[in-house]
């Protein structure tokens, strides 16, 4: 394994027989958090960083299960030895949510009450949701302030919902690749996605456990949407082109691109691993997120209980959560009195682009965990 690696890592499961009140009027009696930590808490528990991932990610953000594991984390490029999340610095944490399908409850695992998978009957959570439940394992793990709460897209919200919902237990928010709110159309994408999932046949109103079947060609075209929009047009320009898979055109509706078959590839590799249930109170979750919701839609008020330092990331090319969505952001943070850096990365990756490690991007994020470090004295 590479010296900038954390290595092997092994998954950790806390069990929470507290109950916890959800946003939507329900409550889950009992409820298991699966999380994985990387680096070591100091003696002072002042470098303690939480990680929160986005719609399809998990606790699995760094280093290997295995010794022949092809693939590491979903952020390893940033989480590490030094790397932006320097594990030599930082204690790192970071969760499945609940509502994954990766090992904390949600629709896949086994109601208390009723002795069978929770299914469509698990309640839909919100942002806000996860952050309780993040603070109860960070209340295990005796960790009273997070020296950073870190987190791109989905995760970037669950950072800015950590600094209003406990601003004495953050002392920085980094907010990569979000938005204060999703605008109409990224809702309409989640809806189509979600559309695509609950009108295939196999989906049975989301009882397909107990028809031993799997909605897979809904989860496939879901995917196969978010792609779509994860990615931006030069960079899926400069990867496919219209690059043919034989030299002459079949005449009919099979795979004949390159970029078709891409997708087709993903989107069946998705349905194979990612629980459609899962998917639907995911981008549910993405859709109810407005923190100024609460303050008549005045984002200034929503932040001005904060108390942290925060930093604002966004790419050129992103256009699901553009650069324009980051800096209203910023804007309210500024009038509001926030200390706040922003930075806008010139790349072509679109919404992706948080998970690539490009010069500029690794540079500015390095830097800010460094002030990070260094306001912690560590």
């Amino acid at each position: 394994m590479l010296a900038d690696s954390v290595g092997l890592v092994e998954p950790k499961l806390q069990h929470f027989d507290q109950a916890l009140k959800l946003d939507c009027g329900k409550t889950l009696s009992q409820y298991d958090l699966i999380y994985e930590t990387y680096g070591e808490l100091n003696e002072s528990r002042s470098n303690a960083v939480l990680i929160c991932h986005a719609l399809s990610g998990d606790h699995h953000a760094a280093g290997y299960h295995q010794e022949d594991d092809p693939k590491p984390g979903w952020w390893d490029s940033c989480i590490g030895p030094g790397k932006p999340i320097d594990t030599n610095v930082f204690f790192v944490v970071c969760l499945n949510n609940l509502g994954g399908c990766k090992g904390s409850t949600g629709p896949t695992t086994l109601c208390p009450e009723t002795g069978e998978r929770y299914g469509p009957d698990f309640p839909i959570v919100t942002v806000r949701d996860w952050v309780e439940s993040q603070a109860r394992l960070a209340d295990v793990l005796g960790i009273d302030v997070w020296a950073a709460v870190v987190g791109g897209s989905l995760g970037g919200m669950q950072a800015l919902r950590w600094s209003l919902d406990y601003p004495e237990r953050v002392k920085h928010a980094v907010v990569i690749a979000s938005t204060p709110k999703l605008t109409a159309q990224n809702i309409a994408f989640n809806e189509i996605a979600r559309k695509a999932i609950t009108s295939d046949p196999s989906f049975h109103d989301g009882r397909y456990y107990l028809n031993d079947t799997v909605p897979a060609k809904g989860l496939m075209l879901a995917r196969m949407i978010g792609h779509i929009t994860y990615l931006s047009d030069e960079a899926m320009g400069e990867k496919f082109g219209r690059v043919t898979k034989s030299e002459n055109f079949n005449f009919d509706y099979g795979v004949e691109f390159e970029v078709e078959s891409y997708l087709n590839y993903q989107g069946k590799r998705f349905s194979k691993t990612f629980d459609a249930n899962t998917y639907l109170l995911m981008t549910r979750a993405l859709d109810y997120f407005d923190p100024a919701q609460d303050f008549d839609g005045d984002l200034v008020k929503a932040l001005e209980v904060s108390q942290c330092s925060y930093f604002v990331a966004s790419f050129s090319s992103d256009w699901r959560f553009s650069p324009e969505r980051s800096q209203v952001l910023v804007d309210a943070m500024i009038k509001a009195n926030k200390p706040v850096s922003y930075c806008e990365i010139d790349a072509p990756h679109g919404h992706d682009a948080f998970l690539i490690p490009t010069p500029r991007y690794t540079a500015a994020f390095s830097a800010y965990m460094q002030r990070v470090a260094k306001e912690q004295g560590l």
